[in-house]
């Protein structure tokens, strides 16, 4: 797919093999059994693996189908712009710029789904988030895009190593998300927790703005070498 600015900087990673908010509560009957996940990058191939280990039925859809099925053992890998979405649920692993490409190509598909946004789209010439105009998140500018989507924000204030391992400083990998719709919300922690990492609910889509503002945090810190790309957000008890 496209490249250029990262949605979680995977570029810039190595490539991996207490708030007030509330908990959301799992039932293993939401997890929903198909998964489509767009780019095979370092974060789609994460999310491929934490999918397939939570025992979903899981599409990659990439510009090059060869690297697409061998984002995670156990994928179908798929071409853009001629696989059918086969997932309920459909991860958009890809850097903000290539939305648009993807959202006129699919929306007629997307529409009735749920919808992961994991980009933090940050202007790597001066580290600032880069919207369009009068868009407050990238999150909400899908969800304005697709207005018979269910939206979710997540995966986006967590580095590709994390994601792969499941693991962060000896603890389970912590998915912040936020959503307008929480049975949305509830599937895509559903099959999170499944794969034995956490989750935490950051509440409603328009929360976007902050987890945005926090991931591009994560990667300036890491970018500018303050911070480990193995490292990131971790709940204490």
């Amino acid at each position: 797919m496209h490249t250029g600015i990262n949605a979680n900087a995977a570029d810039h990673q190595p490539k991996q093999s207490q708030s007030s908010t509330k908990h959301t509560p799992i039932s293993k009957g939401l997890i929903m059994s198909n998964i489509t996940i767009f780019g095979a990058g370092n974060i789609g191939s994460a999310v491929a693996g934490i999918a397939i280990k939570s025992g979903a039925s899981v599409q990659v859809i990439d510009r090059n189908p060869d690297k697409a099925a061998a984002a995670a053992e156990g994928v179908t890998g798929a071409k853009f712009g001629e696989a059918a979405i086969s997932g309920d649920i459909v991860v958009l692993a890809l850097p903000f710029p290539a939305y648009d490409e993807v959202l006129a190509a699919y929306s007629d598909q997307l529409a009735g789904k749920t919808v992961v946004d994991v980009a933090n789209p940050i202007d790597f010439t001066t580290f600032d988030l880069a919207l369009p105009e009068s868009a407050k998140s990238a999150a909400e500018y899908v969800a304005a895009k697709l207005p018979n989507s269910k939206v979710v924000k997540g995966f986006n204030t967590t580095f590709a190593a994390t994601l792969a391992t499941g693991e962060n400083d000896g603890a389970p990998t912590v998915v912040q998300l936020a959503s307008d719709d929480e049975d949305a919300k509830k599937a895509v922690a559903a099959f999170i927790e499944g794969a034995g990492l956490k989750t935490v609910d950051a509440g409603p889509l328009k929360r976007a703005q902050y987890l945005e503002g926090y991931g591009a945090l994560q990667i300036i810190l890491g970018v500018t070498e303050q911070t480990p790309w193995t490292g990131g957000f971790k709940v204490v008890k």
